[in-house]
């Protein structure tokens, strides 16, 4: 028989990256707070830990970039709160394999300039003797200092370890509510009763029992990586490498992170032979040395987009409810601004002018 729960200030969706950061942080504000997770890995466990928005700059993507920035600046100290969170810096080497790709680096770099980041334009020779171990054919590398990486499973188990709420493994199924006021959330086999429930369950959102003006529409985009390690122990790159839909993140082991694929696949999250392929392929152009590691691991996860791949984050439809979903490519990136965005979303504060952008209320009555 389904049994109620006793009460929780804050009760928070997902016991990922954002969803532990958010509880995590409200709990450092005097919340009494529950974390319920599936205890299924989500896009965490797959993802590389590129802290990177100025090399992800894009055209079209300025909120996202502001967003970005904004939580770099903070990581550092977020991370020196932490026990081992897997944090480097080690920057970023943006690199084209052929005209097409060098005039393409060349806008992006116009771009970046233009919003008064700092990116350095290397020849090839210069990249080279940056990173040796760089095919002789690349045609122009853009050198980003201010990025960084973290490992995201050492940051998940950091964050486990510093929050000291409640961790609760069930499988959420939507919300209980008076009205329009969200009272808790029901599990399958009970209830959690909150004054406030964060939503931070990446693209498992999509299957929360939640009404549909309310509702945060999110899709998942599968993400094909391999996790590569060097026996001779590190030293074939020094910082990430990133080319044209593929990119190298060393760790300090001498294992690699290789990635990723974007595909429109549903919820499927089978490798495959293909996306493996093109991975390899691509990034063997820009350093032919990874045919030479040994594969440690496969794996594909679901990336939680929503239809402007820009994130939600903050005040819901529903009196109680924060949303801190649809990070989509940038999730690791994002954890310290949208902890403390979350934060003060249950404190009752509106969303600053750089983060507007995000406020999960313009998604009101758009259906999933």
């Amino acid at each position: 028989m389904p049994v109620q729960s006793e009460s929780f200030d804050v009760a928070v969706v997902g016991g990922g990256a954002i969803g532990l950061a958010c509880a995590w942080r409200a709990s450092q504000r005097g919340a009494r707070v529950v974390v319920i997770d599936s205890g299924e890995p989500g896009a965490w466990n797959v993802a590389a830990g590129m802290l990177a928005p100025v090399s992800e700059a894009d055209f079209g993507e300025r909120e996202l970039l502001q967003l970005g920035l904004q939580s770099s600046m903070r990581y550092g100290a977020f991370c020196a709160e932490l026990d081992d969170p897997g944090y480097s810096s080690i920057s970023t080497l943006v690199v084209a394999r052929d005209r097409d790709e060098a005039e393409e680096l060349d806008r992006l770099l116009a771009l970046q300039r233009e919003l008064g980041l700092l990116v350095d334009r290397l020849r090839p020779s210069q990249a080279r003797s940056c990173e040796p171990a760089l095919a002789p054919t690349i045609r122009l590398a853009l050198n980003v200092i201010s990025d960084n990486a973290i490992d995201p499973r050492k940051l998940v188990a950091a964050l486990r370890r510093a929050f000291t709420g409640e961790q609760r493994t069930g499988r959420v199924t939507g919300l209980t509510r008076q009205g329009d006021r969200v009272t808790g959330v029901t599990l399958e086999d009970g209830t959690i009763v909150a004054d406030q429930v964060v939503i931070a369950a990446g693209v498992d959102v999509a299957c929360l029992d939640i009404p549909e003006h309310a509702r945060v529409p999110v899709r998942p985009v599968k993400g094909q990586v391999l996790r590569l390690r060097d026996p001779n122990g590190p030293g074939l790159v020094s910082r990430t490498i990133r080319g044209h839909g593929v990119y190298l993140v060393p760790r300090v082991d001498g294992r690699y992170v290789l990635g990723a694929t974007m595909e429109e696949r549903g919820w499927d999250t089978t490798p495959t032979v293909g996306g493996v392929y093109e991975l390899l392929r691509d990034m063997s152009e820009i350093v032919p040395g990874i045919l030479e590691l040994e594969i440690e691991e496969i794996i594909a996860g679901l990336r939680p987009a929503t239809p402007d791949n820009l994130p939600a984050i903050g005040r819901g439809a529903l009196e109680g409810l924060v949303w801190a979903t649809g990070h989509y490519r940038n999730g690791i990136l994002l954890t310290p601004i949208t902890a403390e965005l979350v934060v003060d979303a249950l404190a009752g504060e509106s969303l600053p002018t750089y983060a507007v952008a995000a406020d999960p209320r313009r998604f009101e009555g758009v259906l999933a």
